[in-house]
């Protein structure tokens, strides 16, 4: 039994003139809450597709379990698309019951499976309703329970958090856990940094097709902790308009300066100081995962 869930090996995939994927390498390890980040047109819902079998790489290979992303291997993932989609006219219960047999689960396992489902969620009461008459999010609720039925080994989950609101996006990241405690392996995208630093053990950050950082999450923030600053004081703030600062972050203490690779931090404190500034904090910190993603992603990020 391989110990990767998920693997990509040099993998590119085009539109037309577009590099959607360029040259990805992505190793997803069994057990894992794995999150692949990046900005809106990154290529993360291309580079899904891909993992599923629903798009072919122009080069590159890419493994699910362990072998080619066919039919049976699928039916071990749960996955959850970016685009929402059900069968509207269909009652709720109607629609979920039918998925899970689809993925190969007895009918009346499936219809207990669903009712205790729609009861967490909160949705028994529309058990017999047409799902259009459901609101969006309760329309992404049922698409998410009917991700689930079958007890997946794998989730897949293209920008889950999208759409829904605060207290949904919290119940939505305590079922993720709660399938990572039972030994499901996750695969989420998004570019909502602050849920993935809460439920990530390993990320991989793509910018333009490319993956510009990879690895163990507290790792990451280890290695990462010269590129970030917190300052306070009084006086004048010119001083942290400086080449070296490359995004600003609202902290509790003050401020977080993200610095560009390589930048000079004690340049920037000799600068604040000829300002005239008083300076009561400055201090290298460990990054929040939204700066470290500006460091690598921003406009002058890497590529």
């Amino acid at each position: 039994m391989t110990d990767l869930v998920v693997g990509l090996n040099g993998v590119t995939k085009q539109f037309g003139r577009h590099t959607a994927v360029d040259g990805l390498d992505l190793n997803v390890p069994r057990g894992s809450i794995y999150g692949l980040l990046g900005p809106n047109g990154s290529g993360k819902t291309t580079t899904i597709r891909m993992i599923m079998g629903i798009l072919r790489p122009d080069e590159g290979r890419v493994a699910l379990f362990g072998g080619d992303p066919v039919e049976s291997a699928r039916r071990r993932v749960g996955y959850l698309p970016e685009e929402r989609g059900v069968y509207r006219r269909m009652k709720v219960r109607e629609l979920l019951v039918f998925l899970a047999e689809i993925r190969g689960v007895p009918r009346p396992l499936g219809r207990r499976r669903a009712l205790a489902w729609l009861d967490r969620l909160e949705l028994s009461g529309w058990t017999d309703r047409k799902v259009e008459d459901l609101s969006k999010g309760m329309q992404q609720k049922v698409q998410f329970i009917a991700t689930v039925l079958h007890e997946p080994e794998l989730l897949i989950l293209d920008e889950p958090f999208a759409g829904l609101d605060p207290i949904n996006q919290d119940v939505l990241e305590g079922i993720v856990l709660d399938f990572h405690r039972r030994g499901a392996t996750v695969l989420f995208s998004t570019h909502l940094m602050d849920q993935a630093e809460r439920l990530c053990q390993r990320v991989c950050l793509i910018s333009r097709g490319r993956c510009v950082l990879d690895g163990e999450l507290r790792e990451i923030k280890r290695r990462e902790r010269k590129g970030v600053v917190a300052v306070a004081f009084e006086g004048p703030d010119g001083w942290l308009d400086g080449p070296e600062v490359i995004g600003r972050e609202v902290a509790p203490d003050g401020a977080h300066l993200v610095l560009g690779e390589g930048a000079d931090h004690q340049a920037i404190l000799r600068r604040a100081v000829a300002s005239g500034a008083v300076i009561h904090r400055f201090e290298l910190v460990e990054p929040r995962l939204h700066e470290i993603f500006v460091r690598y992603a921003g406009p002058r990020g890497g590529g």
